[in-house]
C-alpha cells in the first residue's frame, strides 16, 4: 500500500495544480454587470462566432464542404485524400520541391523541351516555306496537300512531345485545372477517356443494337455526358418519367481545335406500331447549328447558345404499359463546314424519324452518342398527361400464339 501511494502521489499533485490554475482562469473572466451595454469579452466572442473562415478549394475535405463550393460554382482542387493531406504540409509550389532528384530531373526534362521547341520553330518555316511554293514547282496540287498535311501532323505530334513529360502539367490536369485551348491537355482528356468512358459506351450501344438499328456504322471520337438536373445518367442506365421530363443538359467534349457546328438528335427507337405490328422511331427533340469547341462544351438543351435552332422541341420519353424498355438515343453530328440547316418546323414530323435519311440528305457525320432507356413507371400517367401524349389509358399484351392445326392434341387420345 505504502508503495501505491508514492506512485499516486505525482498524479495528485499535478490534477491539483491543474484545478487550481482552471480556477484562476475562470475568476478572471470579466464579469458582466446590469448594464445595457455588452462587456468587451462578450462582444469579441459574438463578433468571433459570427465570422466563418472562407473555404479553400486547395484544402476543404469534407463532402458538406465540397456542396458549399459547388453552389458557389466553384470546383474542388484535386482529390479529397490530397486535399486532407494539404491541410498539415507547408505551402510550397510543385515545382520547388526540396528533392534533388526531382529538380534535377526537371533540368533533364527542360533541355529535352528546349530541343522539341527548336524542332517546331524549323518544321514551321519549312511549312511557310512549302506554301509559298507555286504548285507546278512542288510537283502539283495534289502531292503539295499530302505534304503539308504530313508536316502539320509532325507539327502537332512536336507540340505534344514537348509538353508530354512536364510535371507541372500532369498536376494541373488531374486537378482539372488544364486549358484545352492547348493541344497538350486536349490529348490527355482525349487519351483519359479512352482509357474507359469510352469502352463503355461502345459496349452499350453495341449491346443494346443502337448499332446498326438507328445507325448503320458509328465511331465516337466525342465525350458525351448526360445529366437531368443535379443526376448524371450512365450509358444504359433507367431514367425514371418524372426526371426525364425536364430538357437534359448534355456535355460534349471534342478533342480537337477549332469551332464546328453541331446537330442534336434525341430519337425513341422503340415505340410500338399496332396497326403494323411492328416498332417505328420517335424524334423526341432535334436541334440544328450549335456552336461547339473544346472549351464551349456545355448544351443544356432548355438554352442552347445564340444561332442554334430548335426544331422540334423536348417531348419527354415515356414507354406505355405492358411495353418493353425504350432507349432514348442522344446523337451529335457534326455539320459540314460553313454549311447551315435550315429546316421548316412545320414539315418535321416526331413519328417515323429517320436518322439515316437525316444524316445522308444534309451530310451530317455523327461524332458522339449517348444513350439511356425508359419504362414504364407510377409517374409515366402524369407525365404523358402534363406533356399532351396521348394513350395513357392504352395497356399493351402479348399475343397468344395459336399452335398449327397438325401441332394441335386430340383430347380424345388422352381420355
Amino acid at each position: 500500500m505504502p508503495g501505491c501511494r508514492y506512485a499516486v502521489e505525482p498524479l495528485g499533485r499535478y490534477l491539483r495544480n491543474s484545478y487550481t490554475s482552471a480556477q484562476k482562469q475562470i475568476y478572471a473572466l470579466p464579469t458582466r454587470g446590469f448594464s445595457t451595454t455588452p462587456s468587451t469579452y462578450d462582444g469579441a466572442s459574438l463578433e468571433t462566432i459570427s465570422s466563418a473562415p472562407p473555404l479553400d478549394p486547395a484544402l476543404v475535405s469534407t463532402r458538406a464542404g465540397e456542396r458549399k463550393l459547388l453552389k458557389l460554382g466553384i470546383r474542388p482542387i484535386g482529390s479529397r485524400r490530397r486535399r486532407a493531406a494539404l491541410q498539415g504540409s507547408a505551402n510550397i509550389p510543385f515545382e520547388q520541391l526540396p528533392y534533388q532528384c526531382f529538380q534535377e530531373a526537371r533540368k533533364i526534362l527542360q533541355a529535352d523541351r528546349e530541343e522539341k521547341l527548336r524542332q517546331i520553330d524549323v518544321q514551321r518555316v519549312r511549312i511557310a516555306s512549302l506554301q509559298a511554293r507555286e504548285s507546278g514547282i512542288s510537283g502539283g496540287e495534289a502531292l503539295k496537300k499530302r505534304r503539308l498535311s504530313s508536316m502539320q501532323t509532325y507539327l502537332a505530334r512536336l507540340k505534344i512531345l514537348a509538353d508530354i513529360n512536364d510535371p507541372v502539367i500532369k498536376k494541373r490536369f488531374e486537378d482539372g485545372q488544364g486549358d484545352l485551348d492547348r493541344p497538350i491537355y486536349r490529348y490527355l482528356a482525349d487519351k483519359q477517356w479512352r482509357t474507359y468512358r469510352r469502352l463503355v459506351l461502345v459496349q452499350r450501344i453495341t449491346q443494346m443494337n443502337v448499332v446498326p438499328d438507328v445507325l448503320p456504322y458509328l465511331v465516337p471520337v466525342a465525350d458525351v455526358r448526360l445529366a437531368f438536373g443535379r443526376r448524371n445518367v450512365q450509358p444504359g442506365d433507367f431514367v425514371d418519367s418524372r426526371v426525364s421530363e425536364i430538357p437534359a443538359k448534355l456535355n460534349v467534349q471534342v478533342f480537337d481545335k477549332g469551332q464546328r457546328k453541331v446537330s442534336i438528335v434525341v430519337i425513341d427507337s422503340d415505340v410500338p406500331d399496332p396497326g403494323k405490328d411492328r416498332f417505328k422511331s420517335r424524334c423526341q427533340y432535334l436541334a440544328t447549328n450549335i456552336s461547339l469547341s473544346p472549351t464551349l462544351d456545355s448544351l443544356p438543351l432548355s438554352k442552347l447558345p445564340e444561332g442554334s435552332r430548335v426544331v422540334l422541341p423536348w417531348q419527354p420519353p415515356v414507354a406505355q404499359k405492358g411495353s418493353h424498355y425504350h432507349r432514348i438515343s442522344v446523337f451529335v453530328l457534326q455539320q459540314q463546314e460553313g454549311k447551315v440547316i435550315d429546316l421548316d418546323k412545320e414539315k418535321q414530323a416526331r413519328d417515323g424519324f429517320n436518322l439515316r435519311s437525316f444524316a445522308d440528305k444534309h451530310s451530317l457525320q455523327p461524332v458522339g452518342v449517348h444513350m439511356f432507356r425508359s419504362q414504364w413507371d407510377e409517374g409515366t400517367v402524369g407525365v404523358m398527361k402534363r406533356a399532351g401524349i396521348e394513350g395513357a389509358d392504352v395497356q399493351f399484351q402479348r399475343k397468344k400464339v395459336e399452335p398449327l392445326p397438325y401441332k394441335k392434341k386430340d383430347g380424345a387420345r388422352y381420355r
